[in-house]
């Protein structure tokens, strides 16, 4: 297997969610140790699997996973908790009770988990002290939207600190912040120096992870990140006549040979398609040394499928309307699945409107022309930011004295409006939902329940600074809890990782009081067909998890792995067909 060449004492692994990024920092990790020197790697992610991949329970202080091979993760959640109990308890007895509820209001929303996680992530890299034992630190990092604010963050608060000496912050006491600043400016420092740090854009050899590597590459450009590399993985080479490996191995050759200009000229690593793929050691080992299939593993295995998405699509339709949600790990075909149903519905007559609230949205690559009834959207973190401040400032700004005003604005220029501005954009989209059907292709799954479990922190912050709550604001938890309004979908793969997530995923949705609909397994090599050797090696892997997702679910529905690309109509309706 062809790793990325380390020369670096710090490697970031990022790219969009589900292209294997913790199996390439786990493998370069283990190589490295195995090659004698000493490493850590490090998850920053919400969402993090890398427990599963080192089959070793990983807290926030490294634990040795092999002789020279270290791993941690990042807990946002406790670091969090942590980080509002270093704010808040030097307080405590000394301010009134209702001073200090108002201080752990102020640091109960989403924006404080971010920064919390961030807050770690800092000291590993800005204080060298923290990660002294080690020749290199390996991050694993968060799908790409979550990466790119984790790493513009350092030069977001440094502009906050620089331009408020004191007043107002969404995080409360700025204070609190301005100790930080320091650790802050060293680790943007670390960062761009191309010496000390290399950012590795991990994608698939398919189109949309490869314009997604390329837009990350000029976004780390920008700030500064120079010193990349392109690990593009699990490229496939059929070595048979069959169709699927064929249409595989042609959709994965003219992805690589129209890589986008900027990617192109990076320093390049490929590594093949592992059929079996890469959780646990004694997996990651087998690939760095790949040997030959065996036979026995093109055996078919005895399972029942279940239908495809037309019977689906088919209760969907009978409400007339509502809300209908894909959720899902990054990269597990959401946005596909999303288009499909959307279109789908359109064509039998329905308004419908497709959007996303993921950061790093591509619907508009998967479905490129108009329909009748179908309108495609998009909750852009920028607009939704500009609205809200001038919102907020025509509201609660209007009768404010010059210094009450001029402390809003500090507080609006904080980077936790951003939240604060998507999650009322949210609200709205799903207020559509009364008349027409709204079909909503989420961020990854830790994003996603963030949002959702924030309601009431962002009520608290709606009445902080507008004194009233819209209305779509209000009733966006019942209605997401009404199975009349709501159906969410959960879209897995049929692999370890993507559905030992979506069983975490359905268990928090059922603690927030939602019941999925149903699930729906995607890219099914299973369900294709295919009697290619290596690919039938996947097929073997993937009834386990076919059969696990039936214990699970309530309603089930298989897509196969398709020839023909779902991309446009055509490729949409095949999915649906199938």
């Amino acid at each position: 297997m062809a790793l990325p060449d380390v020369r670096t004492r710090y490697l970031f692994f990022t790219g969009k969610g589900g292209v294997g990024k913790t199996s390439l920092s786990c493998a370069t990790g283990l190589a490295l140790a195995e090659a004698g020197q000493r490493v850590l790697i490090v998850s920053t992610d919400p969402a993090s699997n890398l427990d599963e991949v080192l089959e070793t329970p990983l807290g926030a202080t490294p634990t040795q996973v092999l002789p020279g091979l270290f791993a941690l993760n990042i807990d946002p959640e406790a670091a969090a908790a942590a980080y509002r109990e270093r704010m808040v308890g030097p307080y405590r007895g000394i301010l009134p009770d209702a001073a200090i509820r108002s201080m752990e209001e102020q640091f109960s929303g989403g924006c404080t988990v971010e920064i919390a996680a961030f807050d770690a992530f800092a000291e590993l890299l800005g204080l060298p002290a923290r990660t002294v034992d080690f020749d290199h630190v390996i991050f694993d990092t968060a799908p790409t939207g979550h990466t790119l604010r984790l790493l513009t963050l350092p030069s977001a608060w440094s502009e906050f600190l620089d331009t408020n000496a004191g007043g107002a912050s969404c995080l409360g006491p700025l204070s609190g912040l301005d100790k930080q600043k320091d650790l802050y400016a060293a680790t943007v420092a670390e960062l761009a120096d191309p010496a000390r740090t290399t950012v590795v854009l991990v994608a698939r050899p398919e189109a949309a992870a490869l314009r997604e590597a390329e837009r990350t590459r000029a976004e780390l450009a920008e700030l500064g990140v120079r010193n990349q590399w392109l690990a593009v993985n699990g490229v496939f080479v059929a070595g048979s006549g069959d169709a699927i490996a064929g249409a595989m191995s042609d959709r994965h050759a003219g992805a690589l040979a129209h890589i986008p200009v900027g990617l192109n000229e990076l320093p390049r690593s490929e590594t093949p398609f592992v059929a079996r793929g890469m959780v646990g050691l004694a997996a990651l080992r087998a690939a760095l040394q790949p040997v030959g299939m065996a036979p026995e593993a093109c055996a078919m295995p005895d399972v029942a499928l279940p239908a495809g998405l037309a019977p689906l699509i088919d209760q969907l339709a009978a409400t007339g309307h509502g809300v209908v949600m894909t959720m899902g790990k990054g990269g597990v075909g959401k946005t596909s699945v999303a288009a499909a149903l959307a279109l789908s519905l359109a064509r039998r007559g329905h308004k419908v409107l497709l959007t996303t609230t993921d950061p790093a949205a591509h619907l508009s690559w998967t479905l490129e022309q108009a329909e009748p009834n179908l309108r495609i959207g998009r909750i852009d973190p920028a607009a939704e930011v500009a609205r809200h401040r001038d919102d907020v400032l025509a509201r609660a700004g209007a009768d404010l004295d010059p210094n009450a005003r001029a402390m809003l604005e500090e507080d609006l220029r904080s980077p936790c409006t951003e939240e604060i501005a998507v999650f009322h954009a949210f609200a709205r989209t799903v207020e559509e939902g009364r008349d027409a059907f709204v079909v909503l292709d989420t961020a990854p799954t830790g994003h996603t329940i963030l949002l959702m479990d924030s309601a009431e922190a962002y009520h608290r912050e709606v009445l902080r600074t507008r004194g009233d709550m819209p209305e779509a604001v209000r009733q966006l938890l019942p209605r997401l809890r009404d199975p009349d309004f709501t159906r969410v979908l959960i879209v897995t793969l049929a692999e370890a990782t993507p559905v030992h997530e979506a069983e975490r995923l359905q268990a928090d949705l059922r603690r927030a009081q939602i019941e999925p609909f149903a699930w729906i397994i995607n890219q099914s090599l299973l369900a294709s067909g295919t009697v290619d050797p290596v690919l039938a090696a996947r097929v073997g892997y993937e009834a386990p998890f076919i059969r696990r997702v039936g214990e699970l679910a309530m309603r089930v529905a298989l897509v196969p792995w398709l020839a023909e690309a779902p991309v446009g109509g055509a490729g949409l309706v095949g999915m649906v067909k199938a």
